[in-house]
C-alpha cells in the first residue's frame, strides 16, 4: 500500500484564503490537543500573510504564536510558507537577514519550510534552502504552477531537478490560483516523479472547483502528499476539504488512515469559530472557474474588489480582470503569487482607472523591469521597460548579491524597543508597522482591530431604526447592513456596516467639527498644479516641501495601495505653494495633496 499523507492548512492558508488571515491565536489553542491526535504529516501554521496580519491587525506577536502552537502540538510537525529571499515581506532581504530569520523560525518551532520564489527564479531560494539545512530542518523546494507559452512540463521538471541538487528533502507543486486541471496534474506529476526521486506535495486551491480532482489524479500519478483544509474553512478560494479527501481515499491503496469521526468533531469547533469573523467574509472567495481565464487568485480578487469599491468603480472590475493577463504578458508571464500578484494587479487597476495604459507605473513594476525581483520567465515588453527605467542597466545577477548585510543596522535602528532578535526580525519584515507594534507593546497599548457583533440579519430593530437598507448613489444601488456601533470616544463613534457584503467602518463626528470642509481638510483638485492621486492609499513619503522648485514629471510623493508603492509626479513645473499631507496620511483621489504654482 502507498499511504497518502495529509498536511492540513486550517491554521494558515485556509483562513488566509477565506477570512483575510484574521483567525486569532486564542481560537487556535483550545482545539490543538485534538489536532495533535489526528496523525497529520504536518500542520501549516505560519508564514504567508500570517506574520503581517498578526502585527498589523491582530496586535499579536507572531513569534509568541509560534511558540504557543509548538507547545500545544508536540506530536505534529509544524510547517511554514517562506517566500525565499522575500521571507514574509515584499522586498528582497540581505542574506544575513534570511539566515537569521530561518534559524529563529527553526528555534521557535518550525520543522518544515516550504520555500518558493514568485518568479521561480531558483537563485532566490539558495540562501533560504541552505539556512534550513543548516538548522537541521526539512527543506521543501517549491514550484509555483502557472500556465503560459513558456511554462511547460519540461521547464517544471528541470526546476525540480535543480531543487533536488540544492538539497531539497521534498518537492511541492504550489497551485496558488487553482489553474491545475486533473489531467495536466497527472502528466506533470508523472513527469516529475520519473525524473526526481523525492516525495511530492500537491497544494492546489479550489478556486476553479477542480482541486480535489487534481489531487486524486496526482495521487494516481505518484504524488504521496496532499494539502487540505478542514471543511469549516474549505472550498472556494481555499482548499479541498480534509474529510472529503480522506473519505475518497478510504479503503483504497492510498488510504490516509485518518479518523473521520475525529475530523468531524474538530471541524465543528471551527464552524463555530468562523462565525466570530463574519465581517471578513467576501463574495469574492467563492469558487469561480473564470480563474482559468484571468488567473486571478482569490486573495488578489478580494483585494481588487475592495480597491475598486473605494473608487466607486466596482462596476469596472471586469475591465481589470481583462487587463491583468495583458499586464502579465507585458511583464514576461510571472506566476501570480505574492508579491507578483500585487505587482500585476495594482498596475492593471491603474491602467483601467487612468484610461491610459502605463500612464502611471508603480515603483514595484519599475523594480521588476529592472530585474530587482529576479529573472522574469519570458522576455518583457521592451517599450514598457524603456518607459519605466529609461537607460538604466538591467540587473543580471541574483538581486540579493547587491544587498549589504542588514542585521547590525536594523538592530541599531530599532534600539531598545527590541527585546530579542525575534523583535529585530519583526521590525525587518515590516519596518513601519513593526516599529509601531513594538512601540505599542512597550507602552502597553496593543489593541486588536474590533470584531463586529453578529450580523444584523434576524436581530430586532432598535427604536424603529432600519438595520438593513438599499442606498442609491448616482444610479448605483448598494445593499447596506448596520452590524454594530462602537463606543463613544472623544466625541467620535464608530459604526460597523457592510456594503455589498464588504465590511466597512465609519467614524462619525459632531456636525460642527466639519465646518463645511472635507474630513481631511483638503480641497478638491481643480487646476493643473493641484497634485492628486489615482488610487486611494496611504502616504509613504513626502519628497518636497513648501518653496521647493519642481519640474514637470518630478516625483513629489510616494503612496502605497494594495501593499504596492507608486510615485505621484508633478504635473507642471513651478514652485511648491503648499503640501497638505504627511507620512501616514490616508488619501483619496480628487483631493489636493500638493499645490504647485506655475
Amino acid at each position: 500500500m502507498t499511504k497518502v499523507h495529509v498536511t492540513d492548512v486550517i491554521l494558515r492558508d485556509a483562513h488566509q484564503s477565506l477570512i483575510a488571515t484574521r483567525m486569532r491565536t486564542e481560537d487556535m489553542l483550545p482545539i490543538c490537543d485534538k489536532l495533535d491526535q489526528v496523525g497529520y504529516w504536518s500542520l501549516e501554521v505560519w508564514g504567508g500573510a500570517t506574520f503581517d496580519a498578526c502585527v498589523r491587525f491582530l496586535k499579536e506577536d507572531p513569534w509568541q504564536r509560534l511558540r504557543q502552537l509548538k507547545q500545544a502540538l508536540p506530536n505534529t510537525r509544524l510547517q511554514m510558507l517562506l517566500r525565499g529571499q522575500n521571507l514574509l515581506g515584499y522586498r528582497h532581504y540581505a542574506d544575513d537577514v534570511v539566515e537569521a530569520f530561518v534559524q529563529k523560525a527553526a528555534d521557535n518551532g518550525i520543522d518544515v519550510f516550504r520555500v518558493f520564489d514568485a518568479l521561480n527564479d531558483l537563485r532566490n531560494l539558495e540562501t533560504a534552502m541552505k539556512a534550513v539545512k543548516k538548522a537541521g530542518k526539512h527543506a521543501q523546494g517549491t514550484i509555483c504552477y502557472t500556465t503560459s507559452p513558456v511554462h511547460t512540463s519540461e521547464l517544471f521538471v528541470k526546476q525540480a531537478q535543480q531543487l533536488k541538487a540544492m538539497g531539497a528533502d521534498s518537492l511541492a507543486i504550489k497551485d496558488m490560483a487553482g489553474l491545475l486541471t486533473p489531467y495536466a496534474a497527472y502528466d506533470l506529476v508523472r513527469a516529475i516523479k520519473d525524473a526526481v526521486d523525492l516525495p511530492l506535495f500537491i497544494h492546489s486551491h479550489a478556486t476553479a472547483g477542480l482541486a480535489a480532482q487534481c489531487q486524486l489524479k496526482a495521487i494516481e500519478a505518484g504524488a504521496e502528499h496532499i494539502d487540505t483544509a478542514l471543511s469549516a474553512f474549505a472550498w472556494g478560494t481555499s482548499h479541498p476539504a480534509t474529510e472529503s479527501q480522506v473519505a475518497a481515499l478510504k479503503g483504497t491503496q492510498w488510504d490516509t488512515g485518518l479518523d473521520l469521526a475525529l475530523l468531524a468533531e474538530i471541524t465543528q469547533y471551527f464552524r463555530e469559530v468562523r462565525k466570530k469573523y463574519h465581517q471578513f467574509e467576501s463574495e469574492f472567495t467563492r469558487e469561480d472557474v473564470s480563474v482559468q481565464i484571468n488567473q486571478v487568485p482569490g486573495g488578489m480578487m478580494s483585494n481588487l474588489a475592495n480597491q475598486l469599491k473605494e473608487q466607486n468603480a466596482l462596476n469596472r472590475i471586469q475591465e481589470v480582470f481583462d487587463e491583468i493577463p495583458r499586464v502579465r504578458q507585458d511583464l514576461g508571464y510571472p506566476p501570480l503569487v505574492t508579491p507578483t500578484s500585487q505587482i500585476v494587479g495594482t498596475q492593471a487597476v491603474l491602467n483601467v482607472l487612468a484610461g491610459e495604459r502605463y500612464k502611471t507605473i508603480t515603483n514595484e513594476v519599475r523594480r521588476y523591469l529592472q530585474g530587482g525581483y529576479g529573472q522574469p520567465p519570458a522576455e518583457v515588453d521592451a517599450k514598457l521597460r524603456t518607459q519605466a527605467i529609461g537607460n538604466e542597466p538591467v540587473i543580471d545577477e541574483r538581486p540579493a548579491d547587491r544587498l549589504k548585510p542588514e542585521m547590525a543596522a536594523l538592530r541599531e535602528a530599532i534600539g531598545s524597543l527590541a527585546e530579542s532578535d525575534e523583535d529585530v526580525l519583526t521590525y525587518a519584515m515590516f519596518q513601519d508597522i513593526g516599529k509601531q507594534f513594538l512601540e505599542e507593546r512597550a507602552a502597553g497599548t496593543l489593541q486588536p482591530e474590533p470584531l463586529q457583533p453578529p450580523a444584523a440579519a434576524g436581530r430586532p430593530h432598535d427604536e424603529g431604526v432600519a438595520t438593513e437598507f438599499k442606498l442609491d448613489v448616482h444610479g448605483e444601488t448598494y445593499e447596506v447592513a448596520i452590524t454594530g456601533v462602537g463606543g463613544k470616544d472623544s466625541a467620535k463613534r464608530s459604526i460597523f456596516l457592510t456594503v455589498d457584503g464588504v465590511p466597512e467602518e465609519v467614524v462619525l463626528e459632531p456636525i460642527g467639527s466639519f465646518a463645511g470642509a472635507s474630513e481631511s481638510g483638503r480641497g478638491k483638485a481643480t487646476s493643473p498644479g493641484h497634485i492628486t492621486t489615482a488610487m486611494p492609499g496611504n502616504i509613504v513619503e513626502v519628497l518636497v516641501k513648501e518653496g521647493d522648485t519642481v519640474n514637470a514629471g518630478q516625483p513629489v510623493l510616494v503612496t502605497e495601495a494594495m501593499k504596492m508603492e507608486t510615485e505621484v509626479q508633478a504635473t507642471i513645473a513651478g514652485t511648491v505653494k503648499a503640501v497638505y499631507v504627511e507620512k501616514g496620511d490616508r488619501v483619496t483621489p480628487g483631493e489636493i495633496l500638493v499645490d504647485i504654482e506655475g
